[in-house]
């Protein structure tokens, strides 16, 4: 799928009964723009995520999915995004592989990738008929991030991706948004860890937005 999406935010806000997350967030991201969103824990950088994404309703402002200038309706923005983060849940009566078939079956892999060869690039083999309930928290965030980095859509997002991952694995990352999505827009919100965000070219912070 072709990376020409543009995400545009529009004097965006969020609140929680009386109390705003974020206001007044005005942002351009252009299709291939890398993007960090720093913030500490409850700073609101993953509400502003589940927004970009469609899984919350803004109370104020618009978010608006383009492709050449032409609006891309909400119900149909979710062919042209993939998504890892902590509230993301997994099938748990599912093992690696029958996950990865199931995933599969909504949204195509890059380059016709296999079930066998994602399996392989998860790192994650010797377990693919294990039960994801069966996996520890860090392989379950592997796993999360695999189906992620290597859907076929332009657009890439990642909540605290290296949470509950070691320092190999932290490296496995890095080299799994090298390898398959750097020619993808990548929004990544982050506690400030630079491992997580190091490709970014812009960084903003939830303090601008109070």
């Amino acid at each position: 799928m072709q990376n020409t999406i543009d995400i545009k935010l529009s004097s965006a806000g969020k609140k929680f009964g009386r109390e705003w997350i974020f206001r007044k967030v005005n942002l351009d991201i252009a299709a291939g723009q890398k993007i960090a969103i720093l913030g500490l824990n409850g700073s609101g950088k993953s509400t502003l995520l589940q927004a970009l994404t469609g899984y919350l309703t803004l109370n104020e402002g618009e978010i608006t999915y383009s492709i050449n200038q032409e609006k891309i309706e909400e119900e149909l923005q979710y062919n042209y995004i993939s998504l890892a983060s902590p509230y993301l849940e997994l099938v748990e009566d599912f093992t690696l592989q029958e996950q990865i078939e199931h995933t599969a079956f909504y949204k195509a892999f890059l380059n016709n990738l296999t079930t066998e060869q994602i399996v392989e690039l998860s790192g994650l083999a010797a377990h693919k008929d294990k039960y994801i309930k069966l996996f520890s928290s860090g392989m379950k965030q592997r796993l999360k991030l695999t189906l992620a980095i290597l859907a076929d859509a332009p657009i890439l997002f990642l909540d605290e991706p290296t949470t509950n991952l070691d320092a190999t694995v932290i490296d496995w990352y890095k080299s799994m948004i090298a390898n398959y999505a750097m020619h993808k827009t990548i929004v990544v919100c982050s506690n400030s860890i630079k491992d997580e965000y190091s490709f970014c070219d812009k960084v903003i912070t939830m303090e601008d937005f109070k």
